[in-house]
C-alpha cells in the first residue's frame, strides 16, 4: 500500500485525494482551512492534517518520513513549488508531483527536474495516473509520447549493466540521453552504449507504455 500525501483539498485536490483512497492507498490530505475537508465527503477513508503544505511540522505530522508520493494541487504555484522542494531536497520523498498554472513556468519546472501537471481539466485524473504509475519526472509531452527523466534501476538483474538497445527493444521506448551515477559523464547514446545501475536516463515512452516500463525501471 503506498502512504500518499496531497497537498491542497480544493476541487482536484479533493478528487484526486478520493481517487488514491478508492485505489487502496494510504492517503493524507493537507489544508490551510479545516473547512476544506469537507469537499471529501463522508466515504473518505484517509486522513487530514490543517496546515501549510510546506511546514516541516505540518508535513511530519502527515507522514512525510513514510511518504512515497507527495502532491501538492493548490491553487498557488508557489506554494506548491516550495512543497515540492521542501518534499524533495529535506525528506527525500521518492515521488513529488506539482500541479502549474502558469505554462510560462514548465521550462523552469523541466530545468528544475520537478514532475508536474500543467492545465484546468482533468488535472486530477493525470495527477493519479501518475501517483499509482510511480512514474519519473516528466518533461516534456509530445502527442503520444512522454519525455521522462528517471534514475535506473538493475537491481532485479544479476549484473548491474545493459546495453540501450536491450532497453529499447524490450521496452519499445528510445533513449534520448544519460548521465552517470556519479555525475562523471553524461551522453547522447548509441544502441551499444552501456547503462549502469543508478545511471540517470532520459527516454521517449509511449503513454500506454508507461506503467509496464516504470515496473522495469523499479523492480
Amino acid at each position: 500500500m503506498s502512504n500518499i500525501i496531497v497537498v491542497g483539498c480544493g476541487r482536484v485536490g479533493s478528487q484526486l485525494a478520493n481517487m488514491l483512497s478508492d485505489n487502496g492507498s494510504n492517503v493524507c490530505v493537507i489544508d490551510k482551512s479545516a473547512e476544506a475537508f469537507a469537499k471529501l465527503g463522508r466515504n473518505f477513508n484517509g486522513s487530514t492534517v490543517q496546515g501549510i503544505g510546506f511546514d516541516e511540522d505540518t508535513l511530519l505530522k502527515a507522514g512525510v518520513e513514510d511518504c512515497d508520493v507527495l502532491a501538492a494541487v493548490t491553487q498557488s504555484d508557489n506554494a506548491n513549488l516550495m512543497c515540492t522542494e521542501v518534499a524533495t531536497h529535506l525528506f527525500d520523498v521518492p515521488h513529488v508531483i506539482a500541479r502549474l498554472y502558469n505554462s510560462d513556468h514548465e521550462r523552469a519546472y523541466a530545468q528544475l527536474g520537478i514532475d508536474y501537471v500543467c492545465g484546468t481539466s482533468l488535472v486530477a485524473e493525470e495527477v493519479f495516473g501518475k501517483a499509482v504509475s510511480g512514474h519519473g519526472a516528466h518533461l516534456e509531452t509530445f502527442g503520444e509520447y512522454e519525455v521522462l527523466r528517471f534514475s535506473l534501476s538493475l537491481a532485479h538483474l544479476e549484473r548491474r549493466t545493459i546495453r540501450v538497445s536491450e532497453v529499447e527493444r524490450d521496452h519499445d521506448i528510445r533513449i534520448v540521453a544519460f548521465e552517470r551515477a556519479d555525475g562523471s559523464a553524461s551522453s547522447i547514446p548509441t544502441g551499444d552504449s552501456i547503462l549502469y545501475h543508478g545511471d540517470t536516463v532520459m527516454a521517449c515512452v509511449r503513454h500506454e507504455l508507461i506503467d509496464q516500463f516504470s515496473a522495469f525501471v523499479q523492480k
